[in-house]
């Protein structure tokens, strides 16, 4: 069934809307439940869009200032497009004191990406974490799932050009 009422967004195709409007039929009238469609809807898009935003709230008939606070609120919802990879550098003291810094710098040097963005090509997303919980590698980065421990800023250029 093909709704007509979609708003048009590059990175959501037709399928996409499909998917997301079951998602909203099956938790419209479900008290709580925003975060759960935002999650899956982001699940979807693989981020949350301002048009997808204004949709979810028409849909389930809340304020967009609730819709957009609560996506704004919780760091695991991303209001800009991420990459195919995601790469997390962490700031922790001691990966800090080991040099998390120059990593970063690294990452800015070969692919022109700061913190919190996305490069051109969504290639990459680079986020900054307080402490992966391995203190005894640091420096240390993970890239999608993977932790590589005792990074230098070549080793950072290495693992990054694997990624495809």
């Amino acid at each position: 069934m093909e709704n007509c009422s979609h708003p048009v967004h590059p990175d959501i195709e037709s399928d996409m809307w499909e998917k997301i409007d079951q998602v909203i039929e099956k938790w419209k009238g479900i008290p709580g439940s925003l975060i759960t469609v935002l999650r899956e809807s982001q699940s979807v898009v693989g981020y949350l869009p301002g048009t997808l935003l204004k949709y979810v709230s028409k849909e389930l008939n809340l304020p967009i200032s609730q819709v957009f606070g609560v996506a704004t609120f919780y760091s695991f919802f991303s209001l800009k497009p991420k990459g195919r990879h995601t790469i997390r550098i962490c700031t922790g003291t001691a990966c800090y004191v080991k040099g998390s810094k120059e990593l970063m710098l690294s990452a800015y040097n070969k692919y022109g990406i700061e913190e919190g963005d996305t490069t051109e090509h969504r290639r990459f997303s680079l986020e900054c974490v307080r402490c992966l919980g391995a203190c005894g590698l640091a420096p240390v980065m993970i890239v999608d799932k993977d932790i590589h421990g005792d990074m230098t800023s070549q080793k950072v250029v290495d693992v990054l050009e694997e990624c495809r």
